[in-house]
């Protein structure tokens, strides 16, 4: 049955992994969050400075002046896996502040088949029974300005949960470190995730696991390795607003995205790959933004061994009344890139537009 192979090939290669570091893991942490940031194609670890900077930097959340919160739902895969975020954060003082959000990826409702045949070969629906399969982030940051002038730090704590039904589970543990300088205009971030690696430690259940060690004929499934040590990664970026005319202004961003291993990224050696990005915002007042952004610059091999260049190229708008903030984003346009387009929303609030 498809549905049984389709199990068995997630199941393995979410789990077999040996102890040791990982080119690709925990992925869903690397889609991103906030509609306005991706509309920017991610460009935004040296500019941001509200509750989202939880994820991108949270050294920016130092620029936050009251209660902040965001949401953002996105669906991917035809709506087949759902991406949704939250956020909280907070000043503690005029040098300080506090955040908190979670992360949820997941495919719902995956049909199980593992009990479909009996012993006697006998087929029953009624044995069909619906998992989900989903990864969660709960992140816990804080930022504080340092004793030198415009140079802001912040950490994340970040606890790690992922689930396959009743199958198999994990936790994980990691940290991001991020730092933000300005100075005469232009400003400058740096990003490291998982800075001190982060680990995932599974959890199979073995009475499930039989159910599918013979599933496909002369390929015994043998029980897998259960840690996974995820490997630092790191965005440097430089941004500048630029005034136009009376009313608007311009923010461009370039970012530098690094992997410590060899990528398809448009710069690859064996040490380190690095994928540039660009975004640029055009806002009215600070009322209606105009966004757009292109990355995720990949050397793509073709049928005939040939590579070429593939990009993705990212839109978005956003209005903002009042500390309330919606933002819509539209990644990928065209389908120019290996991704398929996705529709991003988001909405955030600043409770100090309430207080005046």
């Amino acid at each position: 049955m498809k549905f049984k192979a389709l199990y068995i090939f997630l199941f393995s290669t979410i789990i077999c992994s040996a102890q040791a570091f990982r080119n690709y893991s925990n992925e869903f942490l690397n889609i991103g969050v906030d509609a306005a940031a991706l509309g920017m194609s991610k460009a935004v670890v040296a500019s941001t400075n509200n509750v989202n900077a939880i994820y991108w930097n949270p050294a920016g959340l130092v620029g936050i002046e009251d209660y902040e919160g965001s949401v953002m739902h996105a669906s991917y895969f035809a709506g087949i896996a759902n991406f949704n975020h939250a956020a909280f954060a907070m000043p503690i003082d005029k040098e300080s502040a506090l955040g908190i959000s979670i992360i949820r990826f997941g495919v719902d409702d995956i049909l199980n088949t593992t009990e479909l045949i009996d012993a006697e070969g006998n087929i029953d629906f009624n044995r069909i029974s619906l998992f989900s399969a989903a990864d969660y982030a709960f992140n816990f940051s804080y930022a504080r300005n340092l004793i030198f002038k415009d140079l802001k730090f912040g950490m994340n704590a970040k606890v790690i949960r992922r689930t396959i039904g009743n199958f198999a589970s994990s936790w994980g543990v990691g940290f991001d470190a991020g730092i933000q300088f300005e100075r005469k205009g232009w400003m400058f971030g740096l990003m490291v995730r998982d800075i001190t690696t982060t680990y995932n430690t599974w959890t199979v259940n073995e009475n499930e696991f039989e159910k599918i060690r013979n599933a496909i004929p002369g390929q015994n499934q043998e029980l897998p390795e259960t840690t996974e040590i995820t490997k630092p990664k790191m965005q440097l970026g430089a941004a500048k607003v630029f005034r136009i005319g009376r009313f608007m202004n311009l923010l461009t961003e370039i970012d530098l995205n690094a992997r410590f291993a060899r990528t398809n990224d448009v710069i690859s050696t064996n040490f380190v790959s690095i994928d540039p990005a660009l975004g640029f915002q055009l806002d009215y007042e600070n009322m209606v933004y105009l966004r757009a952004g292109v990355g995720n610059f990949q050397n793509t091999t073709e049928f005939d061994n040939s590579t070429s260049l593939s990009l993705q190229p990212n839109l978005g708008i956003g209005f903002n009344y009042k500390g309330i903030q919606i933002d819509y984003a539209l990644s990928n346009i065209g389908s120019v890139g290996n991704a398929l387009y996705s529709n991003i929303f988001s909405v955030t609030f600043d409770y100090s537009f309430f207080r005046l």
